[in-house]
């Protein structure tokens, strides 16, 4: 019996010290896993939720001195029925939470060593066993001398314990057992590796077959039976591979921007789960930090999962100079042990975390700034644009009446894009879609109004310089004056049976495929006439033209 004794002591004691000690580490974390236990669908004891951190701070506490105190065999039977009581409560609280599978993951050694529910129940049957061997054989704890510096050894470990858990609360855990740890890459943590384990699940399909009820389980395929479809269940059979990151996005207006911002080179995300919790310091001490952020040319974004009016509210009362995008609160809660907190990302890469205390500790060198984030949602919208301006153009959808009224509101939107981002190009909206803005304003008759902008936003770089030139090509064309490029055709008499159909006339005309090719055109005017109006290119002079319409009216 003292040898079972003694090996328990043994045991339990190096148990409850680590076990303790991770928890202390991070009793933030831990406080977390209280609140999911206290919440309605567990224990509910929602009352309790406010208190959760100063629950998880005394019991972490509390599993280390009682580790101490039983390794020193002092106050032995204080020890042994504290250790019963938290181990009956526990061992039933790990079965409840496993048989109802209400919490995936006790949290008993936090993040350190993960365990499933029904590990955990085993874990604390374990130690049940071990307890009671200790409770019933309390009298072979012998006391390690010297007996006198028991109590101060307890109140030392107390103060220090009480030391440690302050200082991680203050500032981070000092050992980091998350997924989002300093040197990881977010984008290969939510990969799936080739020849990864696949889930597999058991379809439970039930049919009426002649009055009864049967019940047909396959893989996922529908079952051949006759009968009347009831209804299908869907048990998991085996879990799948679960990458350490699988909950991890940054979000807008029902846009993804998570690889946007993952693949950016100097990236400082603002991490806030709950804005409405957040300390007021807290985001008092980043306003500096983020403002000389953004001048030294990172991108500074802010993570949070809470509401739009809680973003809008905060930015105002604290003058951040930065957008707030959507992230799920378990995943903000993961990354960062602070409300706000810092994390400072290379290329997807996290190469620092701070606690908002230490906020001045991050170290900032002055970066090349990125290109404009690409705005998803205006993309998106000038993409549907495109597809109602050539409607009744090339793909014969609408009628040309139709058209007519498309276009109109079209260069009314395009108009208020204009107010709003100046000419949307390439950094804004990509390559693809850059040229839609103009596409719209060349149907329009806004061009003499939009040309000069037309002409920045090609001398940027914002837009290819061929449509710039088309436009200026047409703006001439309506004014009465020669093309430049000679893009722009005419069809003179169009109602009669053999209309005259021309490149309207070019300054130039000799060195017109010189400047064409300086610009990128892959068409000599010859070719593009050949392909724009079917006939061979012919030289027209404005004159000659005034005399075709006279003749032909």
């Amino acid at each position: 019996m003292k040898i079972l004794v003694t090996f328990s002591r043994i045991f339990v004691a190096a148990l409850f010290l680590f076990s303790g000690f991770i928890k202390l580490n991070d009793p933030l974390g831990f406080s977390y896993k209280l609140q999911e236990y206290f919440s309605e669908g567990v224990l509910n004891l929602e009352f309790l939720i406010p208190f959760a951190l100063l629950i998880a701070v005394f019991l972490v506490i509390f599993e280390v001195i009682l580790g101490i105190t039983l390794i020193l065999g002092y106050l032995p039977k204080f020890t042994v029925w504290s250790l019963l009581l938290m181990i009956v409560f526990f061992t039933f609280l790990t079965f409840y939470s496993a048989y109802f599978n209400k919490v995936t993951d006790c949290g008993c050694f936090g993040d350190a060593l993960p365990l499933t529910p029904w590990e955990s129940f085993t874990k604390d049957v374990i130690l049940l066993v071990l307890i009671l061997v200790l409770f019933f054989g309390r009298t072979y704890i012998t006391p390690l001398n010297p007996l006198a510096t028991h109590k101060w050894i307890v109140f030392g470990v107390f103060t220090a314990c009480l030391a440690f858990a302050y200082h991680v609360l203050m500032h981070l855990p000092v050992f980091d057992f998350r997924a989002y740890e300093i040197g990881t890459n977010i984008q290969k943590g939510m990969e799936i590796p080739d020849g990864a384990p696949q889930a597999e699940f058991a379809y439970h399909w039930k049919f009426n077959v002649n009055g009864e009820e049967k019940i047909i389980t396959t893989s996922g395929e529908y079952p051949k039976t006759e009968g009347n479809f009831i209804e299908v269940k869907t048990e998991t059979v085996k879990e799948g591979y679960e990458p350490p990151i699988h909950d991890f996005a940054i979000e807008k207006d029902e846009v993804d921007y998570t690889k946007d911002f993952l693949d950016k080179e100097n990236v400082i995300l603002i991490v806030t789960y709950n804005l409405s919790k957040s300390e007021a310091e807290g985001l008092n001490a980043i306003k500096g930090v983020t403002d000389q952020a953004i001048s030294q040319g990172y991108d500074v974004i802010g993570l949070t999962a809470s509401s739009a009016k809680d973003i809008s509210e905060v930015k105002v009362r604290h003058d951040l100079n930065f957008e707030f995008y959507t992230t799920d609160e378990t995943a903000l809660k993961t990354i960062l042990r602070s409300n706000p907190g810092i994390v400072q990302l290379k290329k997807g890469t996290i190469v620092d975390k701070l606690h908002w205390n230490d906020a001045d500790k991050l170290a900032l060198e002055k970066v090349e700034r990125s290109k404009p984030q690409i705005d998803h949602k205006l993309k998106n919208q000038l993409d549907s644009i495109f597809k109602l301006d050539q409607a009744g153009r090339n793909a014969g959808d609408i009628s040309w009446d139709e058209q007519v009224v498309v276009d109109s509101t079209n260069t009314i939107f395009i108009e208020q894009v204009f107010e709003k981002y100046g000419y949307p190009g390439k950094s804004l909206v990509g390559e693809s879609t850059s040229a839609v803005a103009w596409s719209v304003i060349q149907h329009s008759n806004k061009i003499e109004k939009y040309l000069p902008l037309i002409k920045q936003a090609g001398a940027n770089g914002e837009l290819s310089m061929i449509p710039v030139a088309m436009m200026e090509d047409r703006y001439l064309m309506r004014q009465g004056k020669e093309q430049i490029y000679g893009t722009q055709g005419t069809v003179i008499n169009g109602d009669s049976k053999n209309p005259i159909r021309l490149i309207w006339p070019i300054k130039d005309h000799e060195t017109v495929n010189e400047r064409r090719q300086e610009l990128g055109f892959t068409e000599t005017v010859e070719q593009y006439c050949e392909r724009l109006m079917g006939v061979p290119f012919k030289v027209y002079t404005l004159s000659e033209i005034e005399k075709l319409k006279e003749k032909t009216k």
